[in-house]
């Protein structure tokens, strides 16, 4: 079995109506993904989950908004590509 631990995108889902089909399009490449509600993610799941780059999808929520969801502060410190 190959090993995909070195390839693994992680899409952090923020109530987006599209990560499904962001994931789906991605796979159709054979990029291996995981979506995970923005919720669920901190920095402790990011160092062993370790993804080689992340998308956020967006969702209804503002973020100029004081109680938004918010990604978490370490994942702009990890060196790894965002979307």
């Amino acid at each position: 079995m190959k090993d995909i631990s070195h390839d693994r995108l992680l899409i952090i889902d923020f109530g987006s109506q599209v990560t499904q089909l962001i994931a789906r399009r991605l796979r159709e490449l054979n990029v291996y993904c995981e979506i995970h509600p923005f919720n669920n993610v901190d920095f402790a799941f990011l160092e062993n989950f370790n993804p080689k780059a992340v998308i956020l999808s967006g969702g209804p929520s503002s973020v100029t908004e004081v109680d938004s969801p918010r990604a978490p502060k370490e994942l702009f410190e990890m060196g790894i590509p965002l979307l």
